[in-house]
C-alpha cells in the first residue's frame, strides 16, 4: 500500500498531506520536526485511513512566517478538517503535536471521536520538567530520541533512512524557524493548559515509552488526572519514538482507536 500526497491551501498556507489506508479516519499530527517521518503509520492502514499533515512551515508544506503561537496551528487544523470534509476522525498527537492535539481537543472535541496524546508536550509541570532539546548536542540527541539508539541513528547522516546531509540540515533549518514561531507567545506549552484539560470530551489515551528521556513518563499521571475519560499506556524499554521504536506500540494505539462506540 502506498502513500497518497494531496495539498490543500489552507488560508494561504500550501499544505501537504500523507494519506494511507482504508477505513475510518485518524488526523495524526507529527512533533516538532519530521526527522521520523511517517512509515509509522503502515501498521494502521489495514484498519484506518490515516491523514498525516505536515504543518505550516515543516516537512513538505510551505512557509507560514505569520505563525507566532499555537493559537495558529489549532485554527489552521481546524481548517484542514473541514477542508478534508473529515466527520470526527480521531485524533492522534506526538509529542508537540500532542500539545496541539489536546489544544484542538480543549476548543473542538466535539469535532473529534478519540484521543491519544503520545508523549504530548506543552503542560510543562514543575514536577515533571521536560528536556529542551535545543540545548541537547547534535550527537547526543538520538540517544535522548530513543532507548535504542540506533534506531533513531537510522534518521541522522549517514542512517539508513535519512537524507543527504545536505538535506538533512536544510530541512531542520527550516523546521527550526518554524518552531521558532510557535514558541514566539509562550515556549512549548501554554501556562494555563492544566487549566484548560477538563475540557476535552473525548476518550482519551495517555501513550508513553517509559523510557522517554524528553518527556518524562511520570508526566502521564498528571495528564490523566485532569482529563475527565482518560486512561494510561505505559510501553517499556522504549523511548520517545515509540511508534518507532516498537510495532506492538503501533498496534495498542490502534486497538485503542479500533473499540470506540
Amino acid at each position: 500500500m502506498k502513500f497518497e500526497t494531496i495539498r490543500h491551501d489552507i488560508d494561504g498556507v500550501d499544505t501537504v498531506i500523507k494519506v494511507i489506508g482504508d477505513g475510518p479516519a485518524v488526523l495524526a499530527l507529527h512533533g516538532a520536526a519530521t526527522i521520523e517521518g511517517y512509515e509509522w503509520a503502515r501498521g494502521l492502514a489495514d484498519r484506518f485511513r490515516i491523514y498525516l499533515p505536515f504543518h505550516p512551515g515543516f516537512g513538505e508544506s510551505g512557509p507560514a512566517p505569520h505563525i507566532c503561537g499555537m493559537q495558529d496551528l489549532i485554527v489552521h487544523n481546524l481548517r484542514l478538517v473541514a477542508c478534508l470534509g473529515l466527520d470526527r476522525p480521531h485524533l492522534v498527537g506526538h509529542s508537540m503535536g500532542g500539545w496541539m492535539a489536546a489544544e484542538m481537543a480543549v476548543v473542538a472535541g466535539e469535532r473529534f471521536a478519540r484521543l491519544v496524546l503520545n508523549a504530548p508536550a506543552g503542560l510543562n509541570h514543575p514536577d515533571h520538567r521536560a528536556t529542551d532539546v535545543s540545548k541537547v548536542p547534535p550527537n547526543e540527541l538520538p540517544q535522548y530520541l530513543a532507548h535504542r539508539t540506533e534506531i533513531a541513528l537510522r534518521y541522522f547522516p549517514e542512517g539508513s533512512l535519512a537524507p543527504s546531509p545536505e538535506n538533512f540540515l536544510a530541512v531542520r533549518a527550516k523546521e527550526g524557524e518554524a518552531l521558532s514561531n510557535i514558541r514566539k507567545c509562550h515556549g512549548v506549552g501554554h501556562p494555563n493548559l492544566g487549566r484548560w484539560l477538563s475540557r476535552i470530551p473525548n476518550e482519551t489515551l495517555l501513550f508513553w515509552g517509559e523510557k522517554d528521556r524528553v518527556a518524562p513518563a511520570s508526566q502521564a499521571v498528571v495528564w490523566a488526572r485532569a482529563i475527565p475519560s482518560s486512561r494510561i499506556h505505559i510501553v517499556p524499554d522504549v523511548g520517545h519514538l515509540a511508534l518507532q521504536e516498537d510495532p506492538a506500540c503501533v498496534a495498542a494505539l490502534g486497538d485503542f482507536l479500533a473499540n470506540s462506540t
